[in-house]
C-alpha cells in the first residue's frame, strides 16, 4: 500500500491508497513547527498502513522545493518547515521512499488526472485561496520546469520607478490580500464592488498565464472561487475583453475535486513511480 498526502499550508490531508482504491483522508491543521508536522505525519500513516507496508509515499509541500526535492527552499505560510530534509525525516520514520512534489503541482495534476481536466492534452491549473499557485500539466504530467512554477508572483502592476511597489497578482487578489485591504475574512466579504474588482484583475494575470502556456483548458480552484467569491463568469467576461492575440479562449471550468485533489495527483504520481 503507499501513502499519499497534501501537505497545505493551513491544513494537512493524508490517506491510503490500496488495492481497494483510495481510502478515506485524514484532515487536520499543519503545524507549524516542522518536528510536531512530521511527527503527526508519521502517526497517521502508521495508523493507516496498519499492518501492512508501506511501499511509497507522495506528498505534496506548499512552496518551492530545492531541485533535489527533498527540501523546501521557500514556504511562506510555513516558514519553520524550510531547510529541513522532510523526504529523509519520513523515510526515516516510515522506512519507505518519499517522494515530494509542490502541493499546487499536485492540485493541478490531480484535476488533469481525475477532475476537470480530463480530457486536455495541456492543462492550466490555477488557485486562489491564501496565495495564488499555478502550474502546467502536459499529457498528464507537471511540466518540465527549472525551478517550479509561482505565477501568483507575477508582477501585475508597477508605480513610478519605486519597484518596492510593484504588487503581484497575490497581492492584489489573494485570500490574505483582501483581508488584509479590508479587514475582514473574505468569507466575510459581502460588498460585489471589491468581488468584481478582483475578477477584473485576476483576467489580467489569466491572460498572461494562456500567453505563456497556450492551454487547451484553465482549471481554476482555491476558497477564493468559492460562491460569493471570485466569479468565474465575470472573470471570463473580462477575459474576453482584453484577449486580442489569440483567436479563442481556452476551455475554463471550475475545479471539480475540492479538497482532495492533492491527494488524486499524489497517486497519478505514486502509479507512475
Amino acid at each position: 500500500m503507499m501513502i499519499v498526502a497534501d501537505i497545505g499550508g493551513t491544513r494537512m490531508r493524508i490517506a491510503a491508497w490500496t488495492a481497494a482504491g483510495l481510502g478515506e483522508p485524514v484532515i487536520f491543521d499543519t503545524p507549524q513547527r516542522v518536528e510536531e508536522g512530521l511527527a503527526r505525519f508519521a502517526e497517521e500513516a502508521r495508523r493507516l498502513a496498519g499492518s501492512e507496508p508501506i511501499e511509497r509515499v507522495v506528498a505534496g509541500l506548499p512552496g518551492v522545493l530545492w531541485k533535489e526535492k527533498t527540501t523546501l527552499f521557500r514556504a511562506p505560510h510555513l516558514p519553520a518547515w524550510e531547510g529541513v530534509d522532510i523526504a529523509a525525516r519520513l523515510r526515516s520514520e516510515l522506512g519507505a521512499p518519499v517522494v515530494l512534489e509542490n502541493d499546487t503541482a499536485l492540485n493541478g495534476l490531480g484535476e488533469a488526472y481525475a477532475g476537470a481536466g480530463v480530457g486536455f492534452p495541456i492543462v492550466a491549473y490555477i488557485t486562489v485561496s491564501t496565495g495564488v499557485g499555478g502550474v502546467r500539466i502536459v499529457d498528464g504530467a507537471i511540466d518540465h520546469s527549472a525551478q517550479g512554477f509561482e505565477i501568483g508572483h507575477q508582477y501585475l502592476f508597477l508605480h513610478g520607478h519605486d519597484n518596492a511597489n510593484a504588487q503581484t497578482i497575490e497581492s492584489l487578489v489573494s485570500g490574505s490580500a483582501l483581508q488584509e485591504r479590508t479587514g475582514k475574512h473574505p468569507l466575510e466579504i459581502t460588498d460585489p464592488d471589491v468581488w468584481e474588482e478582483s475578477a477584473r484583475l485576476f483576467a489580467y494575470a489569466l491572460h498572461n498565464t494562456i500567453l505563456h502556456w497556450s492551454p487547451h483548458c484553465v482549471v481554476l480552484g482555491g476558497s477564493m472561487f468559492k460562491e460569493g467569491g471570485i466569479s468565474i463568469p465575470r472573470v471570463q467576461k473580462h477575459l474576453q475583453g482584453i484577449m486580442h492575440m489569440f483567436p479563442q479562449l481556452p476551455e475554463i471550468r471550475h475545479a471539480s475535486l475540492g479538497d482532495i485533489a492533492g491527494l488524486h495527483g499524489a497517486l497519478a504520481v505514486a502509479q507512475r513511480s
